[in-house]
């Protein structure tokens, strides 16, 4: 057996791991602000601007079928090098679009790039460690990766005000080279050799069917893919809830991603913070119980007000987020643990099945439920619904793993 270089220090392996995270939410909130500007450049509306979303999960979905298996052939490092050298020359791509179509072209390149570091970097978390410091390690993850969100209509804000929507896309060309470097210098491989297989078409689809197909993963990942759908769908929405519900600017995006991240970056604290003193179990379902608290709360608040205003209509917002950041690394080392050897194709496809769920809220249900405030929140409150009941549907039948149990292999055919 090679031996492997030693794991860097937590802090900085989460740090890194973090930054590439990151890479999805500035793809799409970035943009946001420039909405309007791009649509008038390129004689689109909002229904078809809002197509630039879609086609960036629509790729993102299908890659991640990909990202995580080809880990688990090559090794990890390469594969994120290489998306992210891709995701840079897409983004140059976008930066010099004189179309709509040409645009939409690179944000589906975009998208089939921008994978790597979250999906990716979950199995690089599993590879390292198990147990409560995985769950420490995957919610100081999930704590740098929730300030994207905050920070990039912000930045994309303050970027249109002293350029050019192109100067979006040149930033994210900026931020892949240096993440490429970062990873390059600091991120060294952790899954050895001797642990790969030689990937073969046909073995590879039968390996994604019989992870996709098994009911546990269905359970697991159609609990969390809804559960963040009720957020998301605000997410894929907010030109039109920013701009014309809570009647603000185009650089005042932050008032509504600063409050919902903090949310989400507090409720990543609280799941780091109770790892090894809480089963996971019971985690899971106080954030399910905080979700439901918050699309209550939002329901009742859109039914009783004609005009959203702040603080008010973001406050459910934070308050979900809270909830999802405690339900998420339980769910998602749930998933991982049912598969050691194939921690990268599980990972694959627990972000397939919520990006084809977020692509979905994206193209179809945030064009039909954006122009109405108590809509957008009937929609939201459904989906935290359905998240919850696949989760129930869950420990109805089979309790999820202590935090220290060791991963019990449920191994599709071998390759």
């Amino acid at each position: 057996m090679s031996a492997m270089p030693s794991p860097p220090p937590r802090k900085r392996l989460a740090a890194i791991l973090g930054g590439l995270a990151m890479i999805g939410p500035f793809s799409i909130d970035t943009l946001f602000p420039a909405f309007p500007r791009i649509g008038a450049q390129f004689g689109a509306d909002a229904v078809a601007m809002q197509q630039t979303i879609s086609a960036y999960l629509l790729a993102y979905a299908l890659m991640s079928l990909v990202h995580g298996p080809l880990s688990d052939a090559i090794g990890r490092r390469r594969v994120i090098l290489g998306g992210l050298a891709v995701f840079a020359l897409a983004s140059a791509g976008c930066a010099l679009s004189t179309s709509l179509p040409m645009l939409l072209a690179f944000r589906a390149l975009q998208g089939m790039s921008a994978g790597v570091g979250m999906i990716v970097g979950r199995a690089v978390i599993r590879d390292l460690f198990q147990g409560q410091v995985a769950q420490k390690l995957m919610s100081q993850v999930s704590m740098i990766f929730g300030i994207a969100p905050a920070l990039a209509p912000v930045m994309g804000g303050w970027i249109l005000g002293w350029a050019h929507w192109p100067a979006i896309f040149w930033f994210l060309v900026l931020f892949a080279l240096a993440l490429l470097l970062v990873t390059w210098r600091f991120l060294h491989e952790t899954h050895p050799p001797e642990a790969r297989f030689r990937p073969r078409p046909k073995a590879l689809l039968r390996n994604h069917a019989w992870i996709l197909l098994n009911p546990r993963f269905q359970r697991l990942a159609a609990a969390g893919g809804f559960n963040f759908a009720a957020l998301f769908l605000y997410i894929s929405s907010a030109p039109t809830f920013v701009l014309h519900h809570l009647r603000l600017g185009e650089d005042q995006f932050g008032w509504f991603f600063i409050p919902t991240i903090a949310g989400m970056v507090f409720g990543a604290f609280l799941s780091g913070r109770a790892a090894g003193r809480m089963g996971g179990n019971r985690l899971a379902g106080i954030g399910f119980a905080v979700c439901g608290a918050a699309a209550a709360l939002n329901l009742l608040y859109n039914a009783w007000t004609p005009q959203p205003s702040l603080p008010w209509a973001v406050l459910p917002m934070a308050i979900n987020a809270l909830g999802i950041s405690l339900v998420f690394p339980i769910l998602t080392l749930a998933i991982l643990d049912m598969y050691p050897r194939q921690r990268g194709a599980a990972s694959s496809l627990q972000a397939f099945t919520s990006l084809i769920v977020q692509t979905l809220v994206a193209g179809v249900l945030s064009p039909l439920l954006a122009s109405h405030a108590l809509w957008l929140a009937l929609g939201s409150a459904a989906a935290t619904a359905v998240g919850f009941g696949f989760w129930w549907w869950e420990v109805s039948r089979t309790r999820l793993p202590p935090d220290d149990a060791e991963p019990v292999a449920s191994a599709p055919p071998a390759l």
